[in-house]
């Protein structure tokens, strides 16, 4: 094979592998069910983890920008953050269930040390 066709040939398989990255693009179908997912777990930690604002902040942004991204038809990057911020609602979620949990468990521990107090006394 000469140079000149060993150009040519890398210049096609260079514009074949560009068309084909572009069809995979274009053809991701719309996340419309992660966003659902997103925006349904955003809503359930907004009502239970008011103790975990920063996760919660997180995963409020990043269903805005997952909402952006489909708006801009980015279908990849859409559903990258829908399930990014349906995960970050989690968290948020297990966290604040963990601050009440433990919340909670001081509140026994204290309840047992009077409880035993009274008993020293008696």
């Amino acid at each position: 094979m000469n140079p000149h066709s060993m150009k040519k040939s890398g210049r096609l398989a260079l514009v074949a592998c560009a068309a084909l990255a572009l069809a995979a693009c274009a053809s991701a179908p719309e996340p419309k069910e992660q966003i659902a997912v997103a925006n349904s777990a955003v809503d359930q930690a907004t009502g239970n983890a008011a103790e975990a604002p920063a996760e919660l902040s997180t995963a409020r942004d990043k269903l805005a920008r997952a909402n952006a991204a489909m708006a801009r038809k980015d279908y990849v990057e859409a559903r990258r953050l829908a399930d990014e911020a349906a995960a970050d609602a989690a968290l948020a979620q297990a966290q604040a269930r963990n601050a009440r949990s433990s919340r909670a468990l001081a509140e026994v521990r204290e309840s047992i040390q009077q409880l035993q107090a009274q008993l020293n006394r008696s």
